[in-house]
């Protein structure tokens, strides 16, 4: 069969342009592209963008903890020595014990959370707040459960 060469030219183009439509249809429809180029099609996997990590103070108990460290330790120094080494020993409690309940009251107050910032497989754009995300990084491809957690995928 004797073709014109620009007809073939056109034939291809248009072919080759068909080619990429029917590909950017798969990708839309929750097919994604694993790097050793198998495909995968589930609608609730993605493509982690980013991994933010939050720190979140609470309402800082600090103050609440140091009274009732000081206290605590004032009455349990008083029970210890005789005289004089009893008042040092009430007065060194209350301090101690303030400081302890200081410390103790800042650290129940705060809590750490992940952002995970992820690019469905349907072209959505999801963000999952987890306790921990220290195994995911960006470019991870993840699964995400019904309860919002994160597995990643082999």
């Amino acid at each position: 069969m004797n073709t014109h060469p620009l007809f073939s030219l056109a034939l291809a183009a248009v072919l080759g342009l068909a080619g990429t439509g029917a590909a950017a249809a798969q990708s839309g429809s929750g097919v994604l592209v694993r790097s050793d180029g198998i495909y995968l099609r589930c609608d609730q996997c993605g493509t982690v963008q980013r991994v933010e990590h939050n720190v979140s103070q609470g309402s800082g108990h600090g103050t609440a903890g140091a009274v009732i460290g000081a206290i605590a330790g004032g009455v349990l120094g008083n029970q210890v020595g005789k005289g004089s080494g009893r008042t040092l020993a009430t007065v060194g409690g209350a301090v101690g014990g303030g400081f302890a309940g200081h410390a103790i009251g800042n650290k129940t107050g705060s809590s750490d959370s992940w952002t995970v910032r992820i690019k469905m497989g349907n072209g959505s754009i999801q963000n999952v707040q987890v306790k921990d995300a220290s195994a995911i990084r960006e470019g991870d491809m993840v699964q995400v459960d019904a309860n919002g957690n994160i597995m990643r995928i082999q």
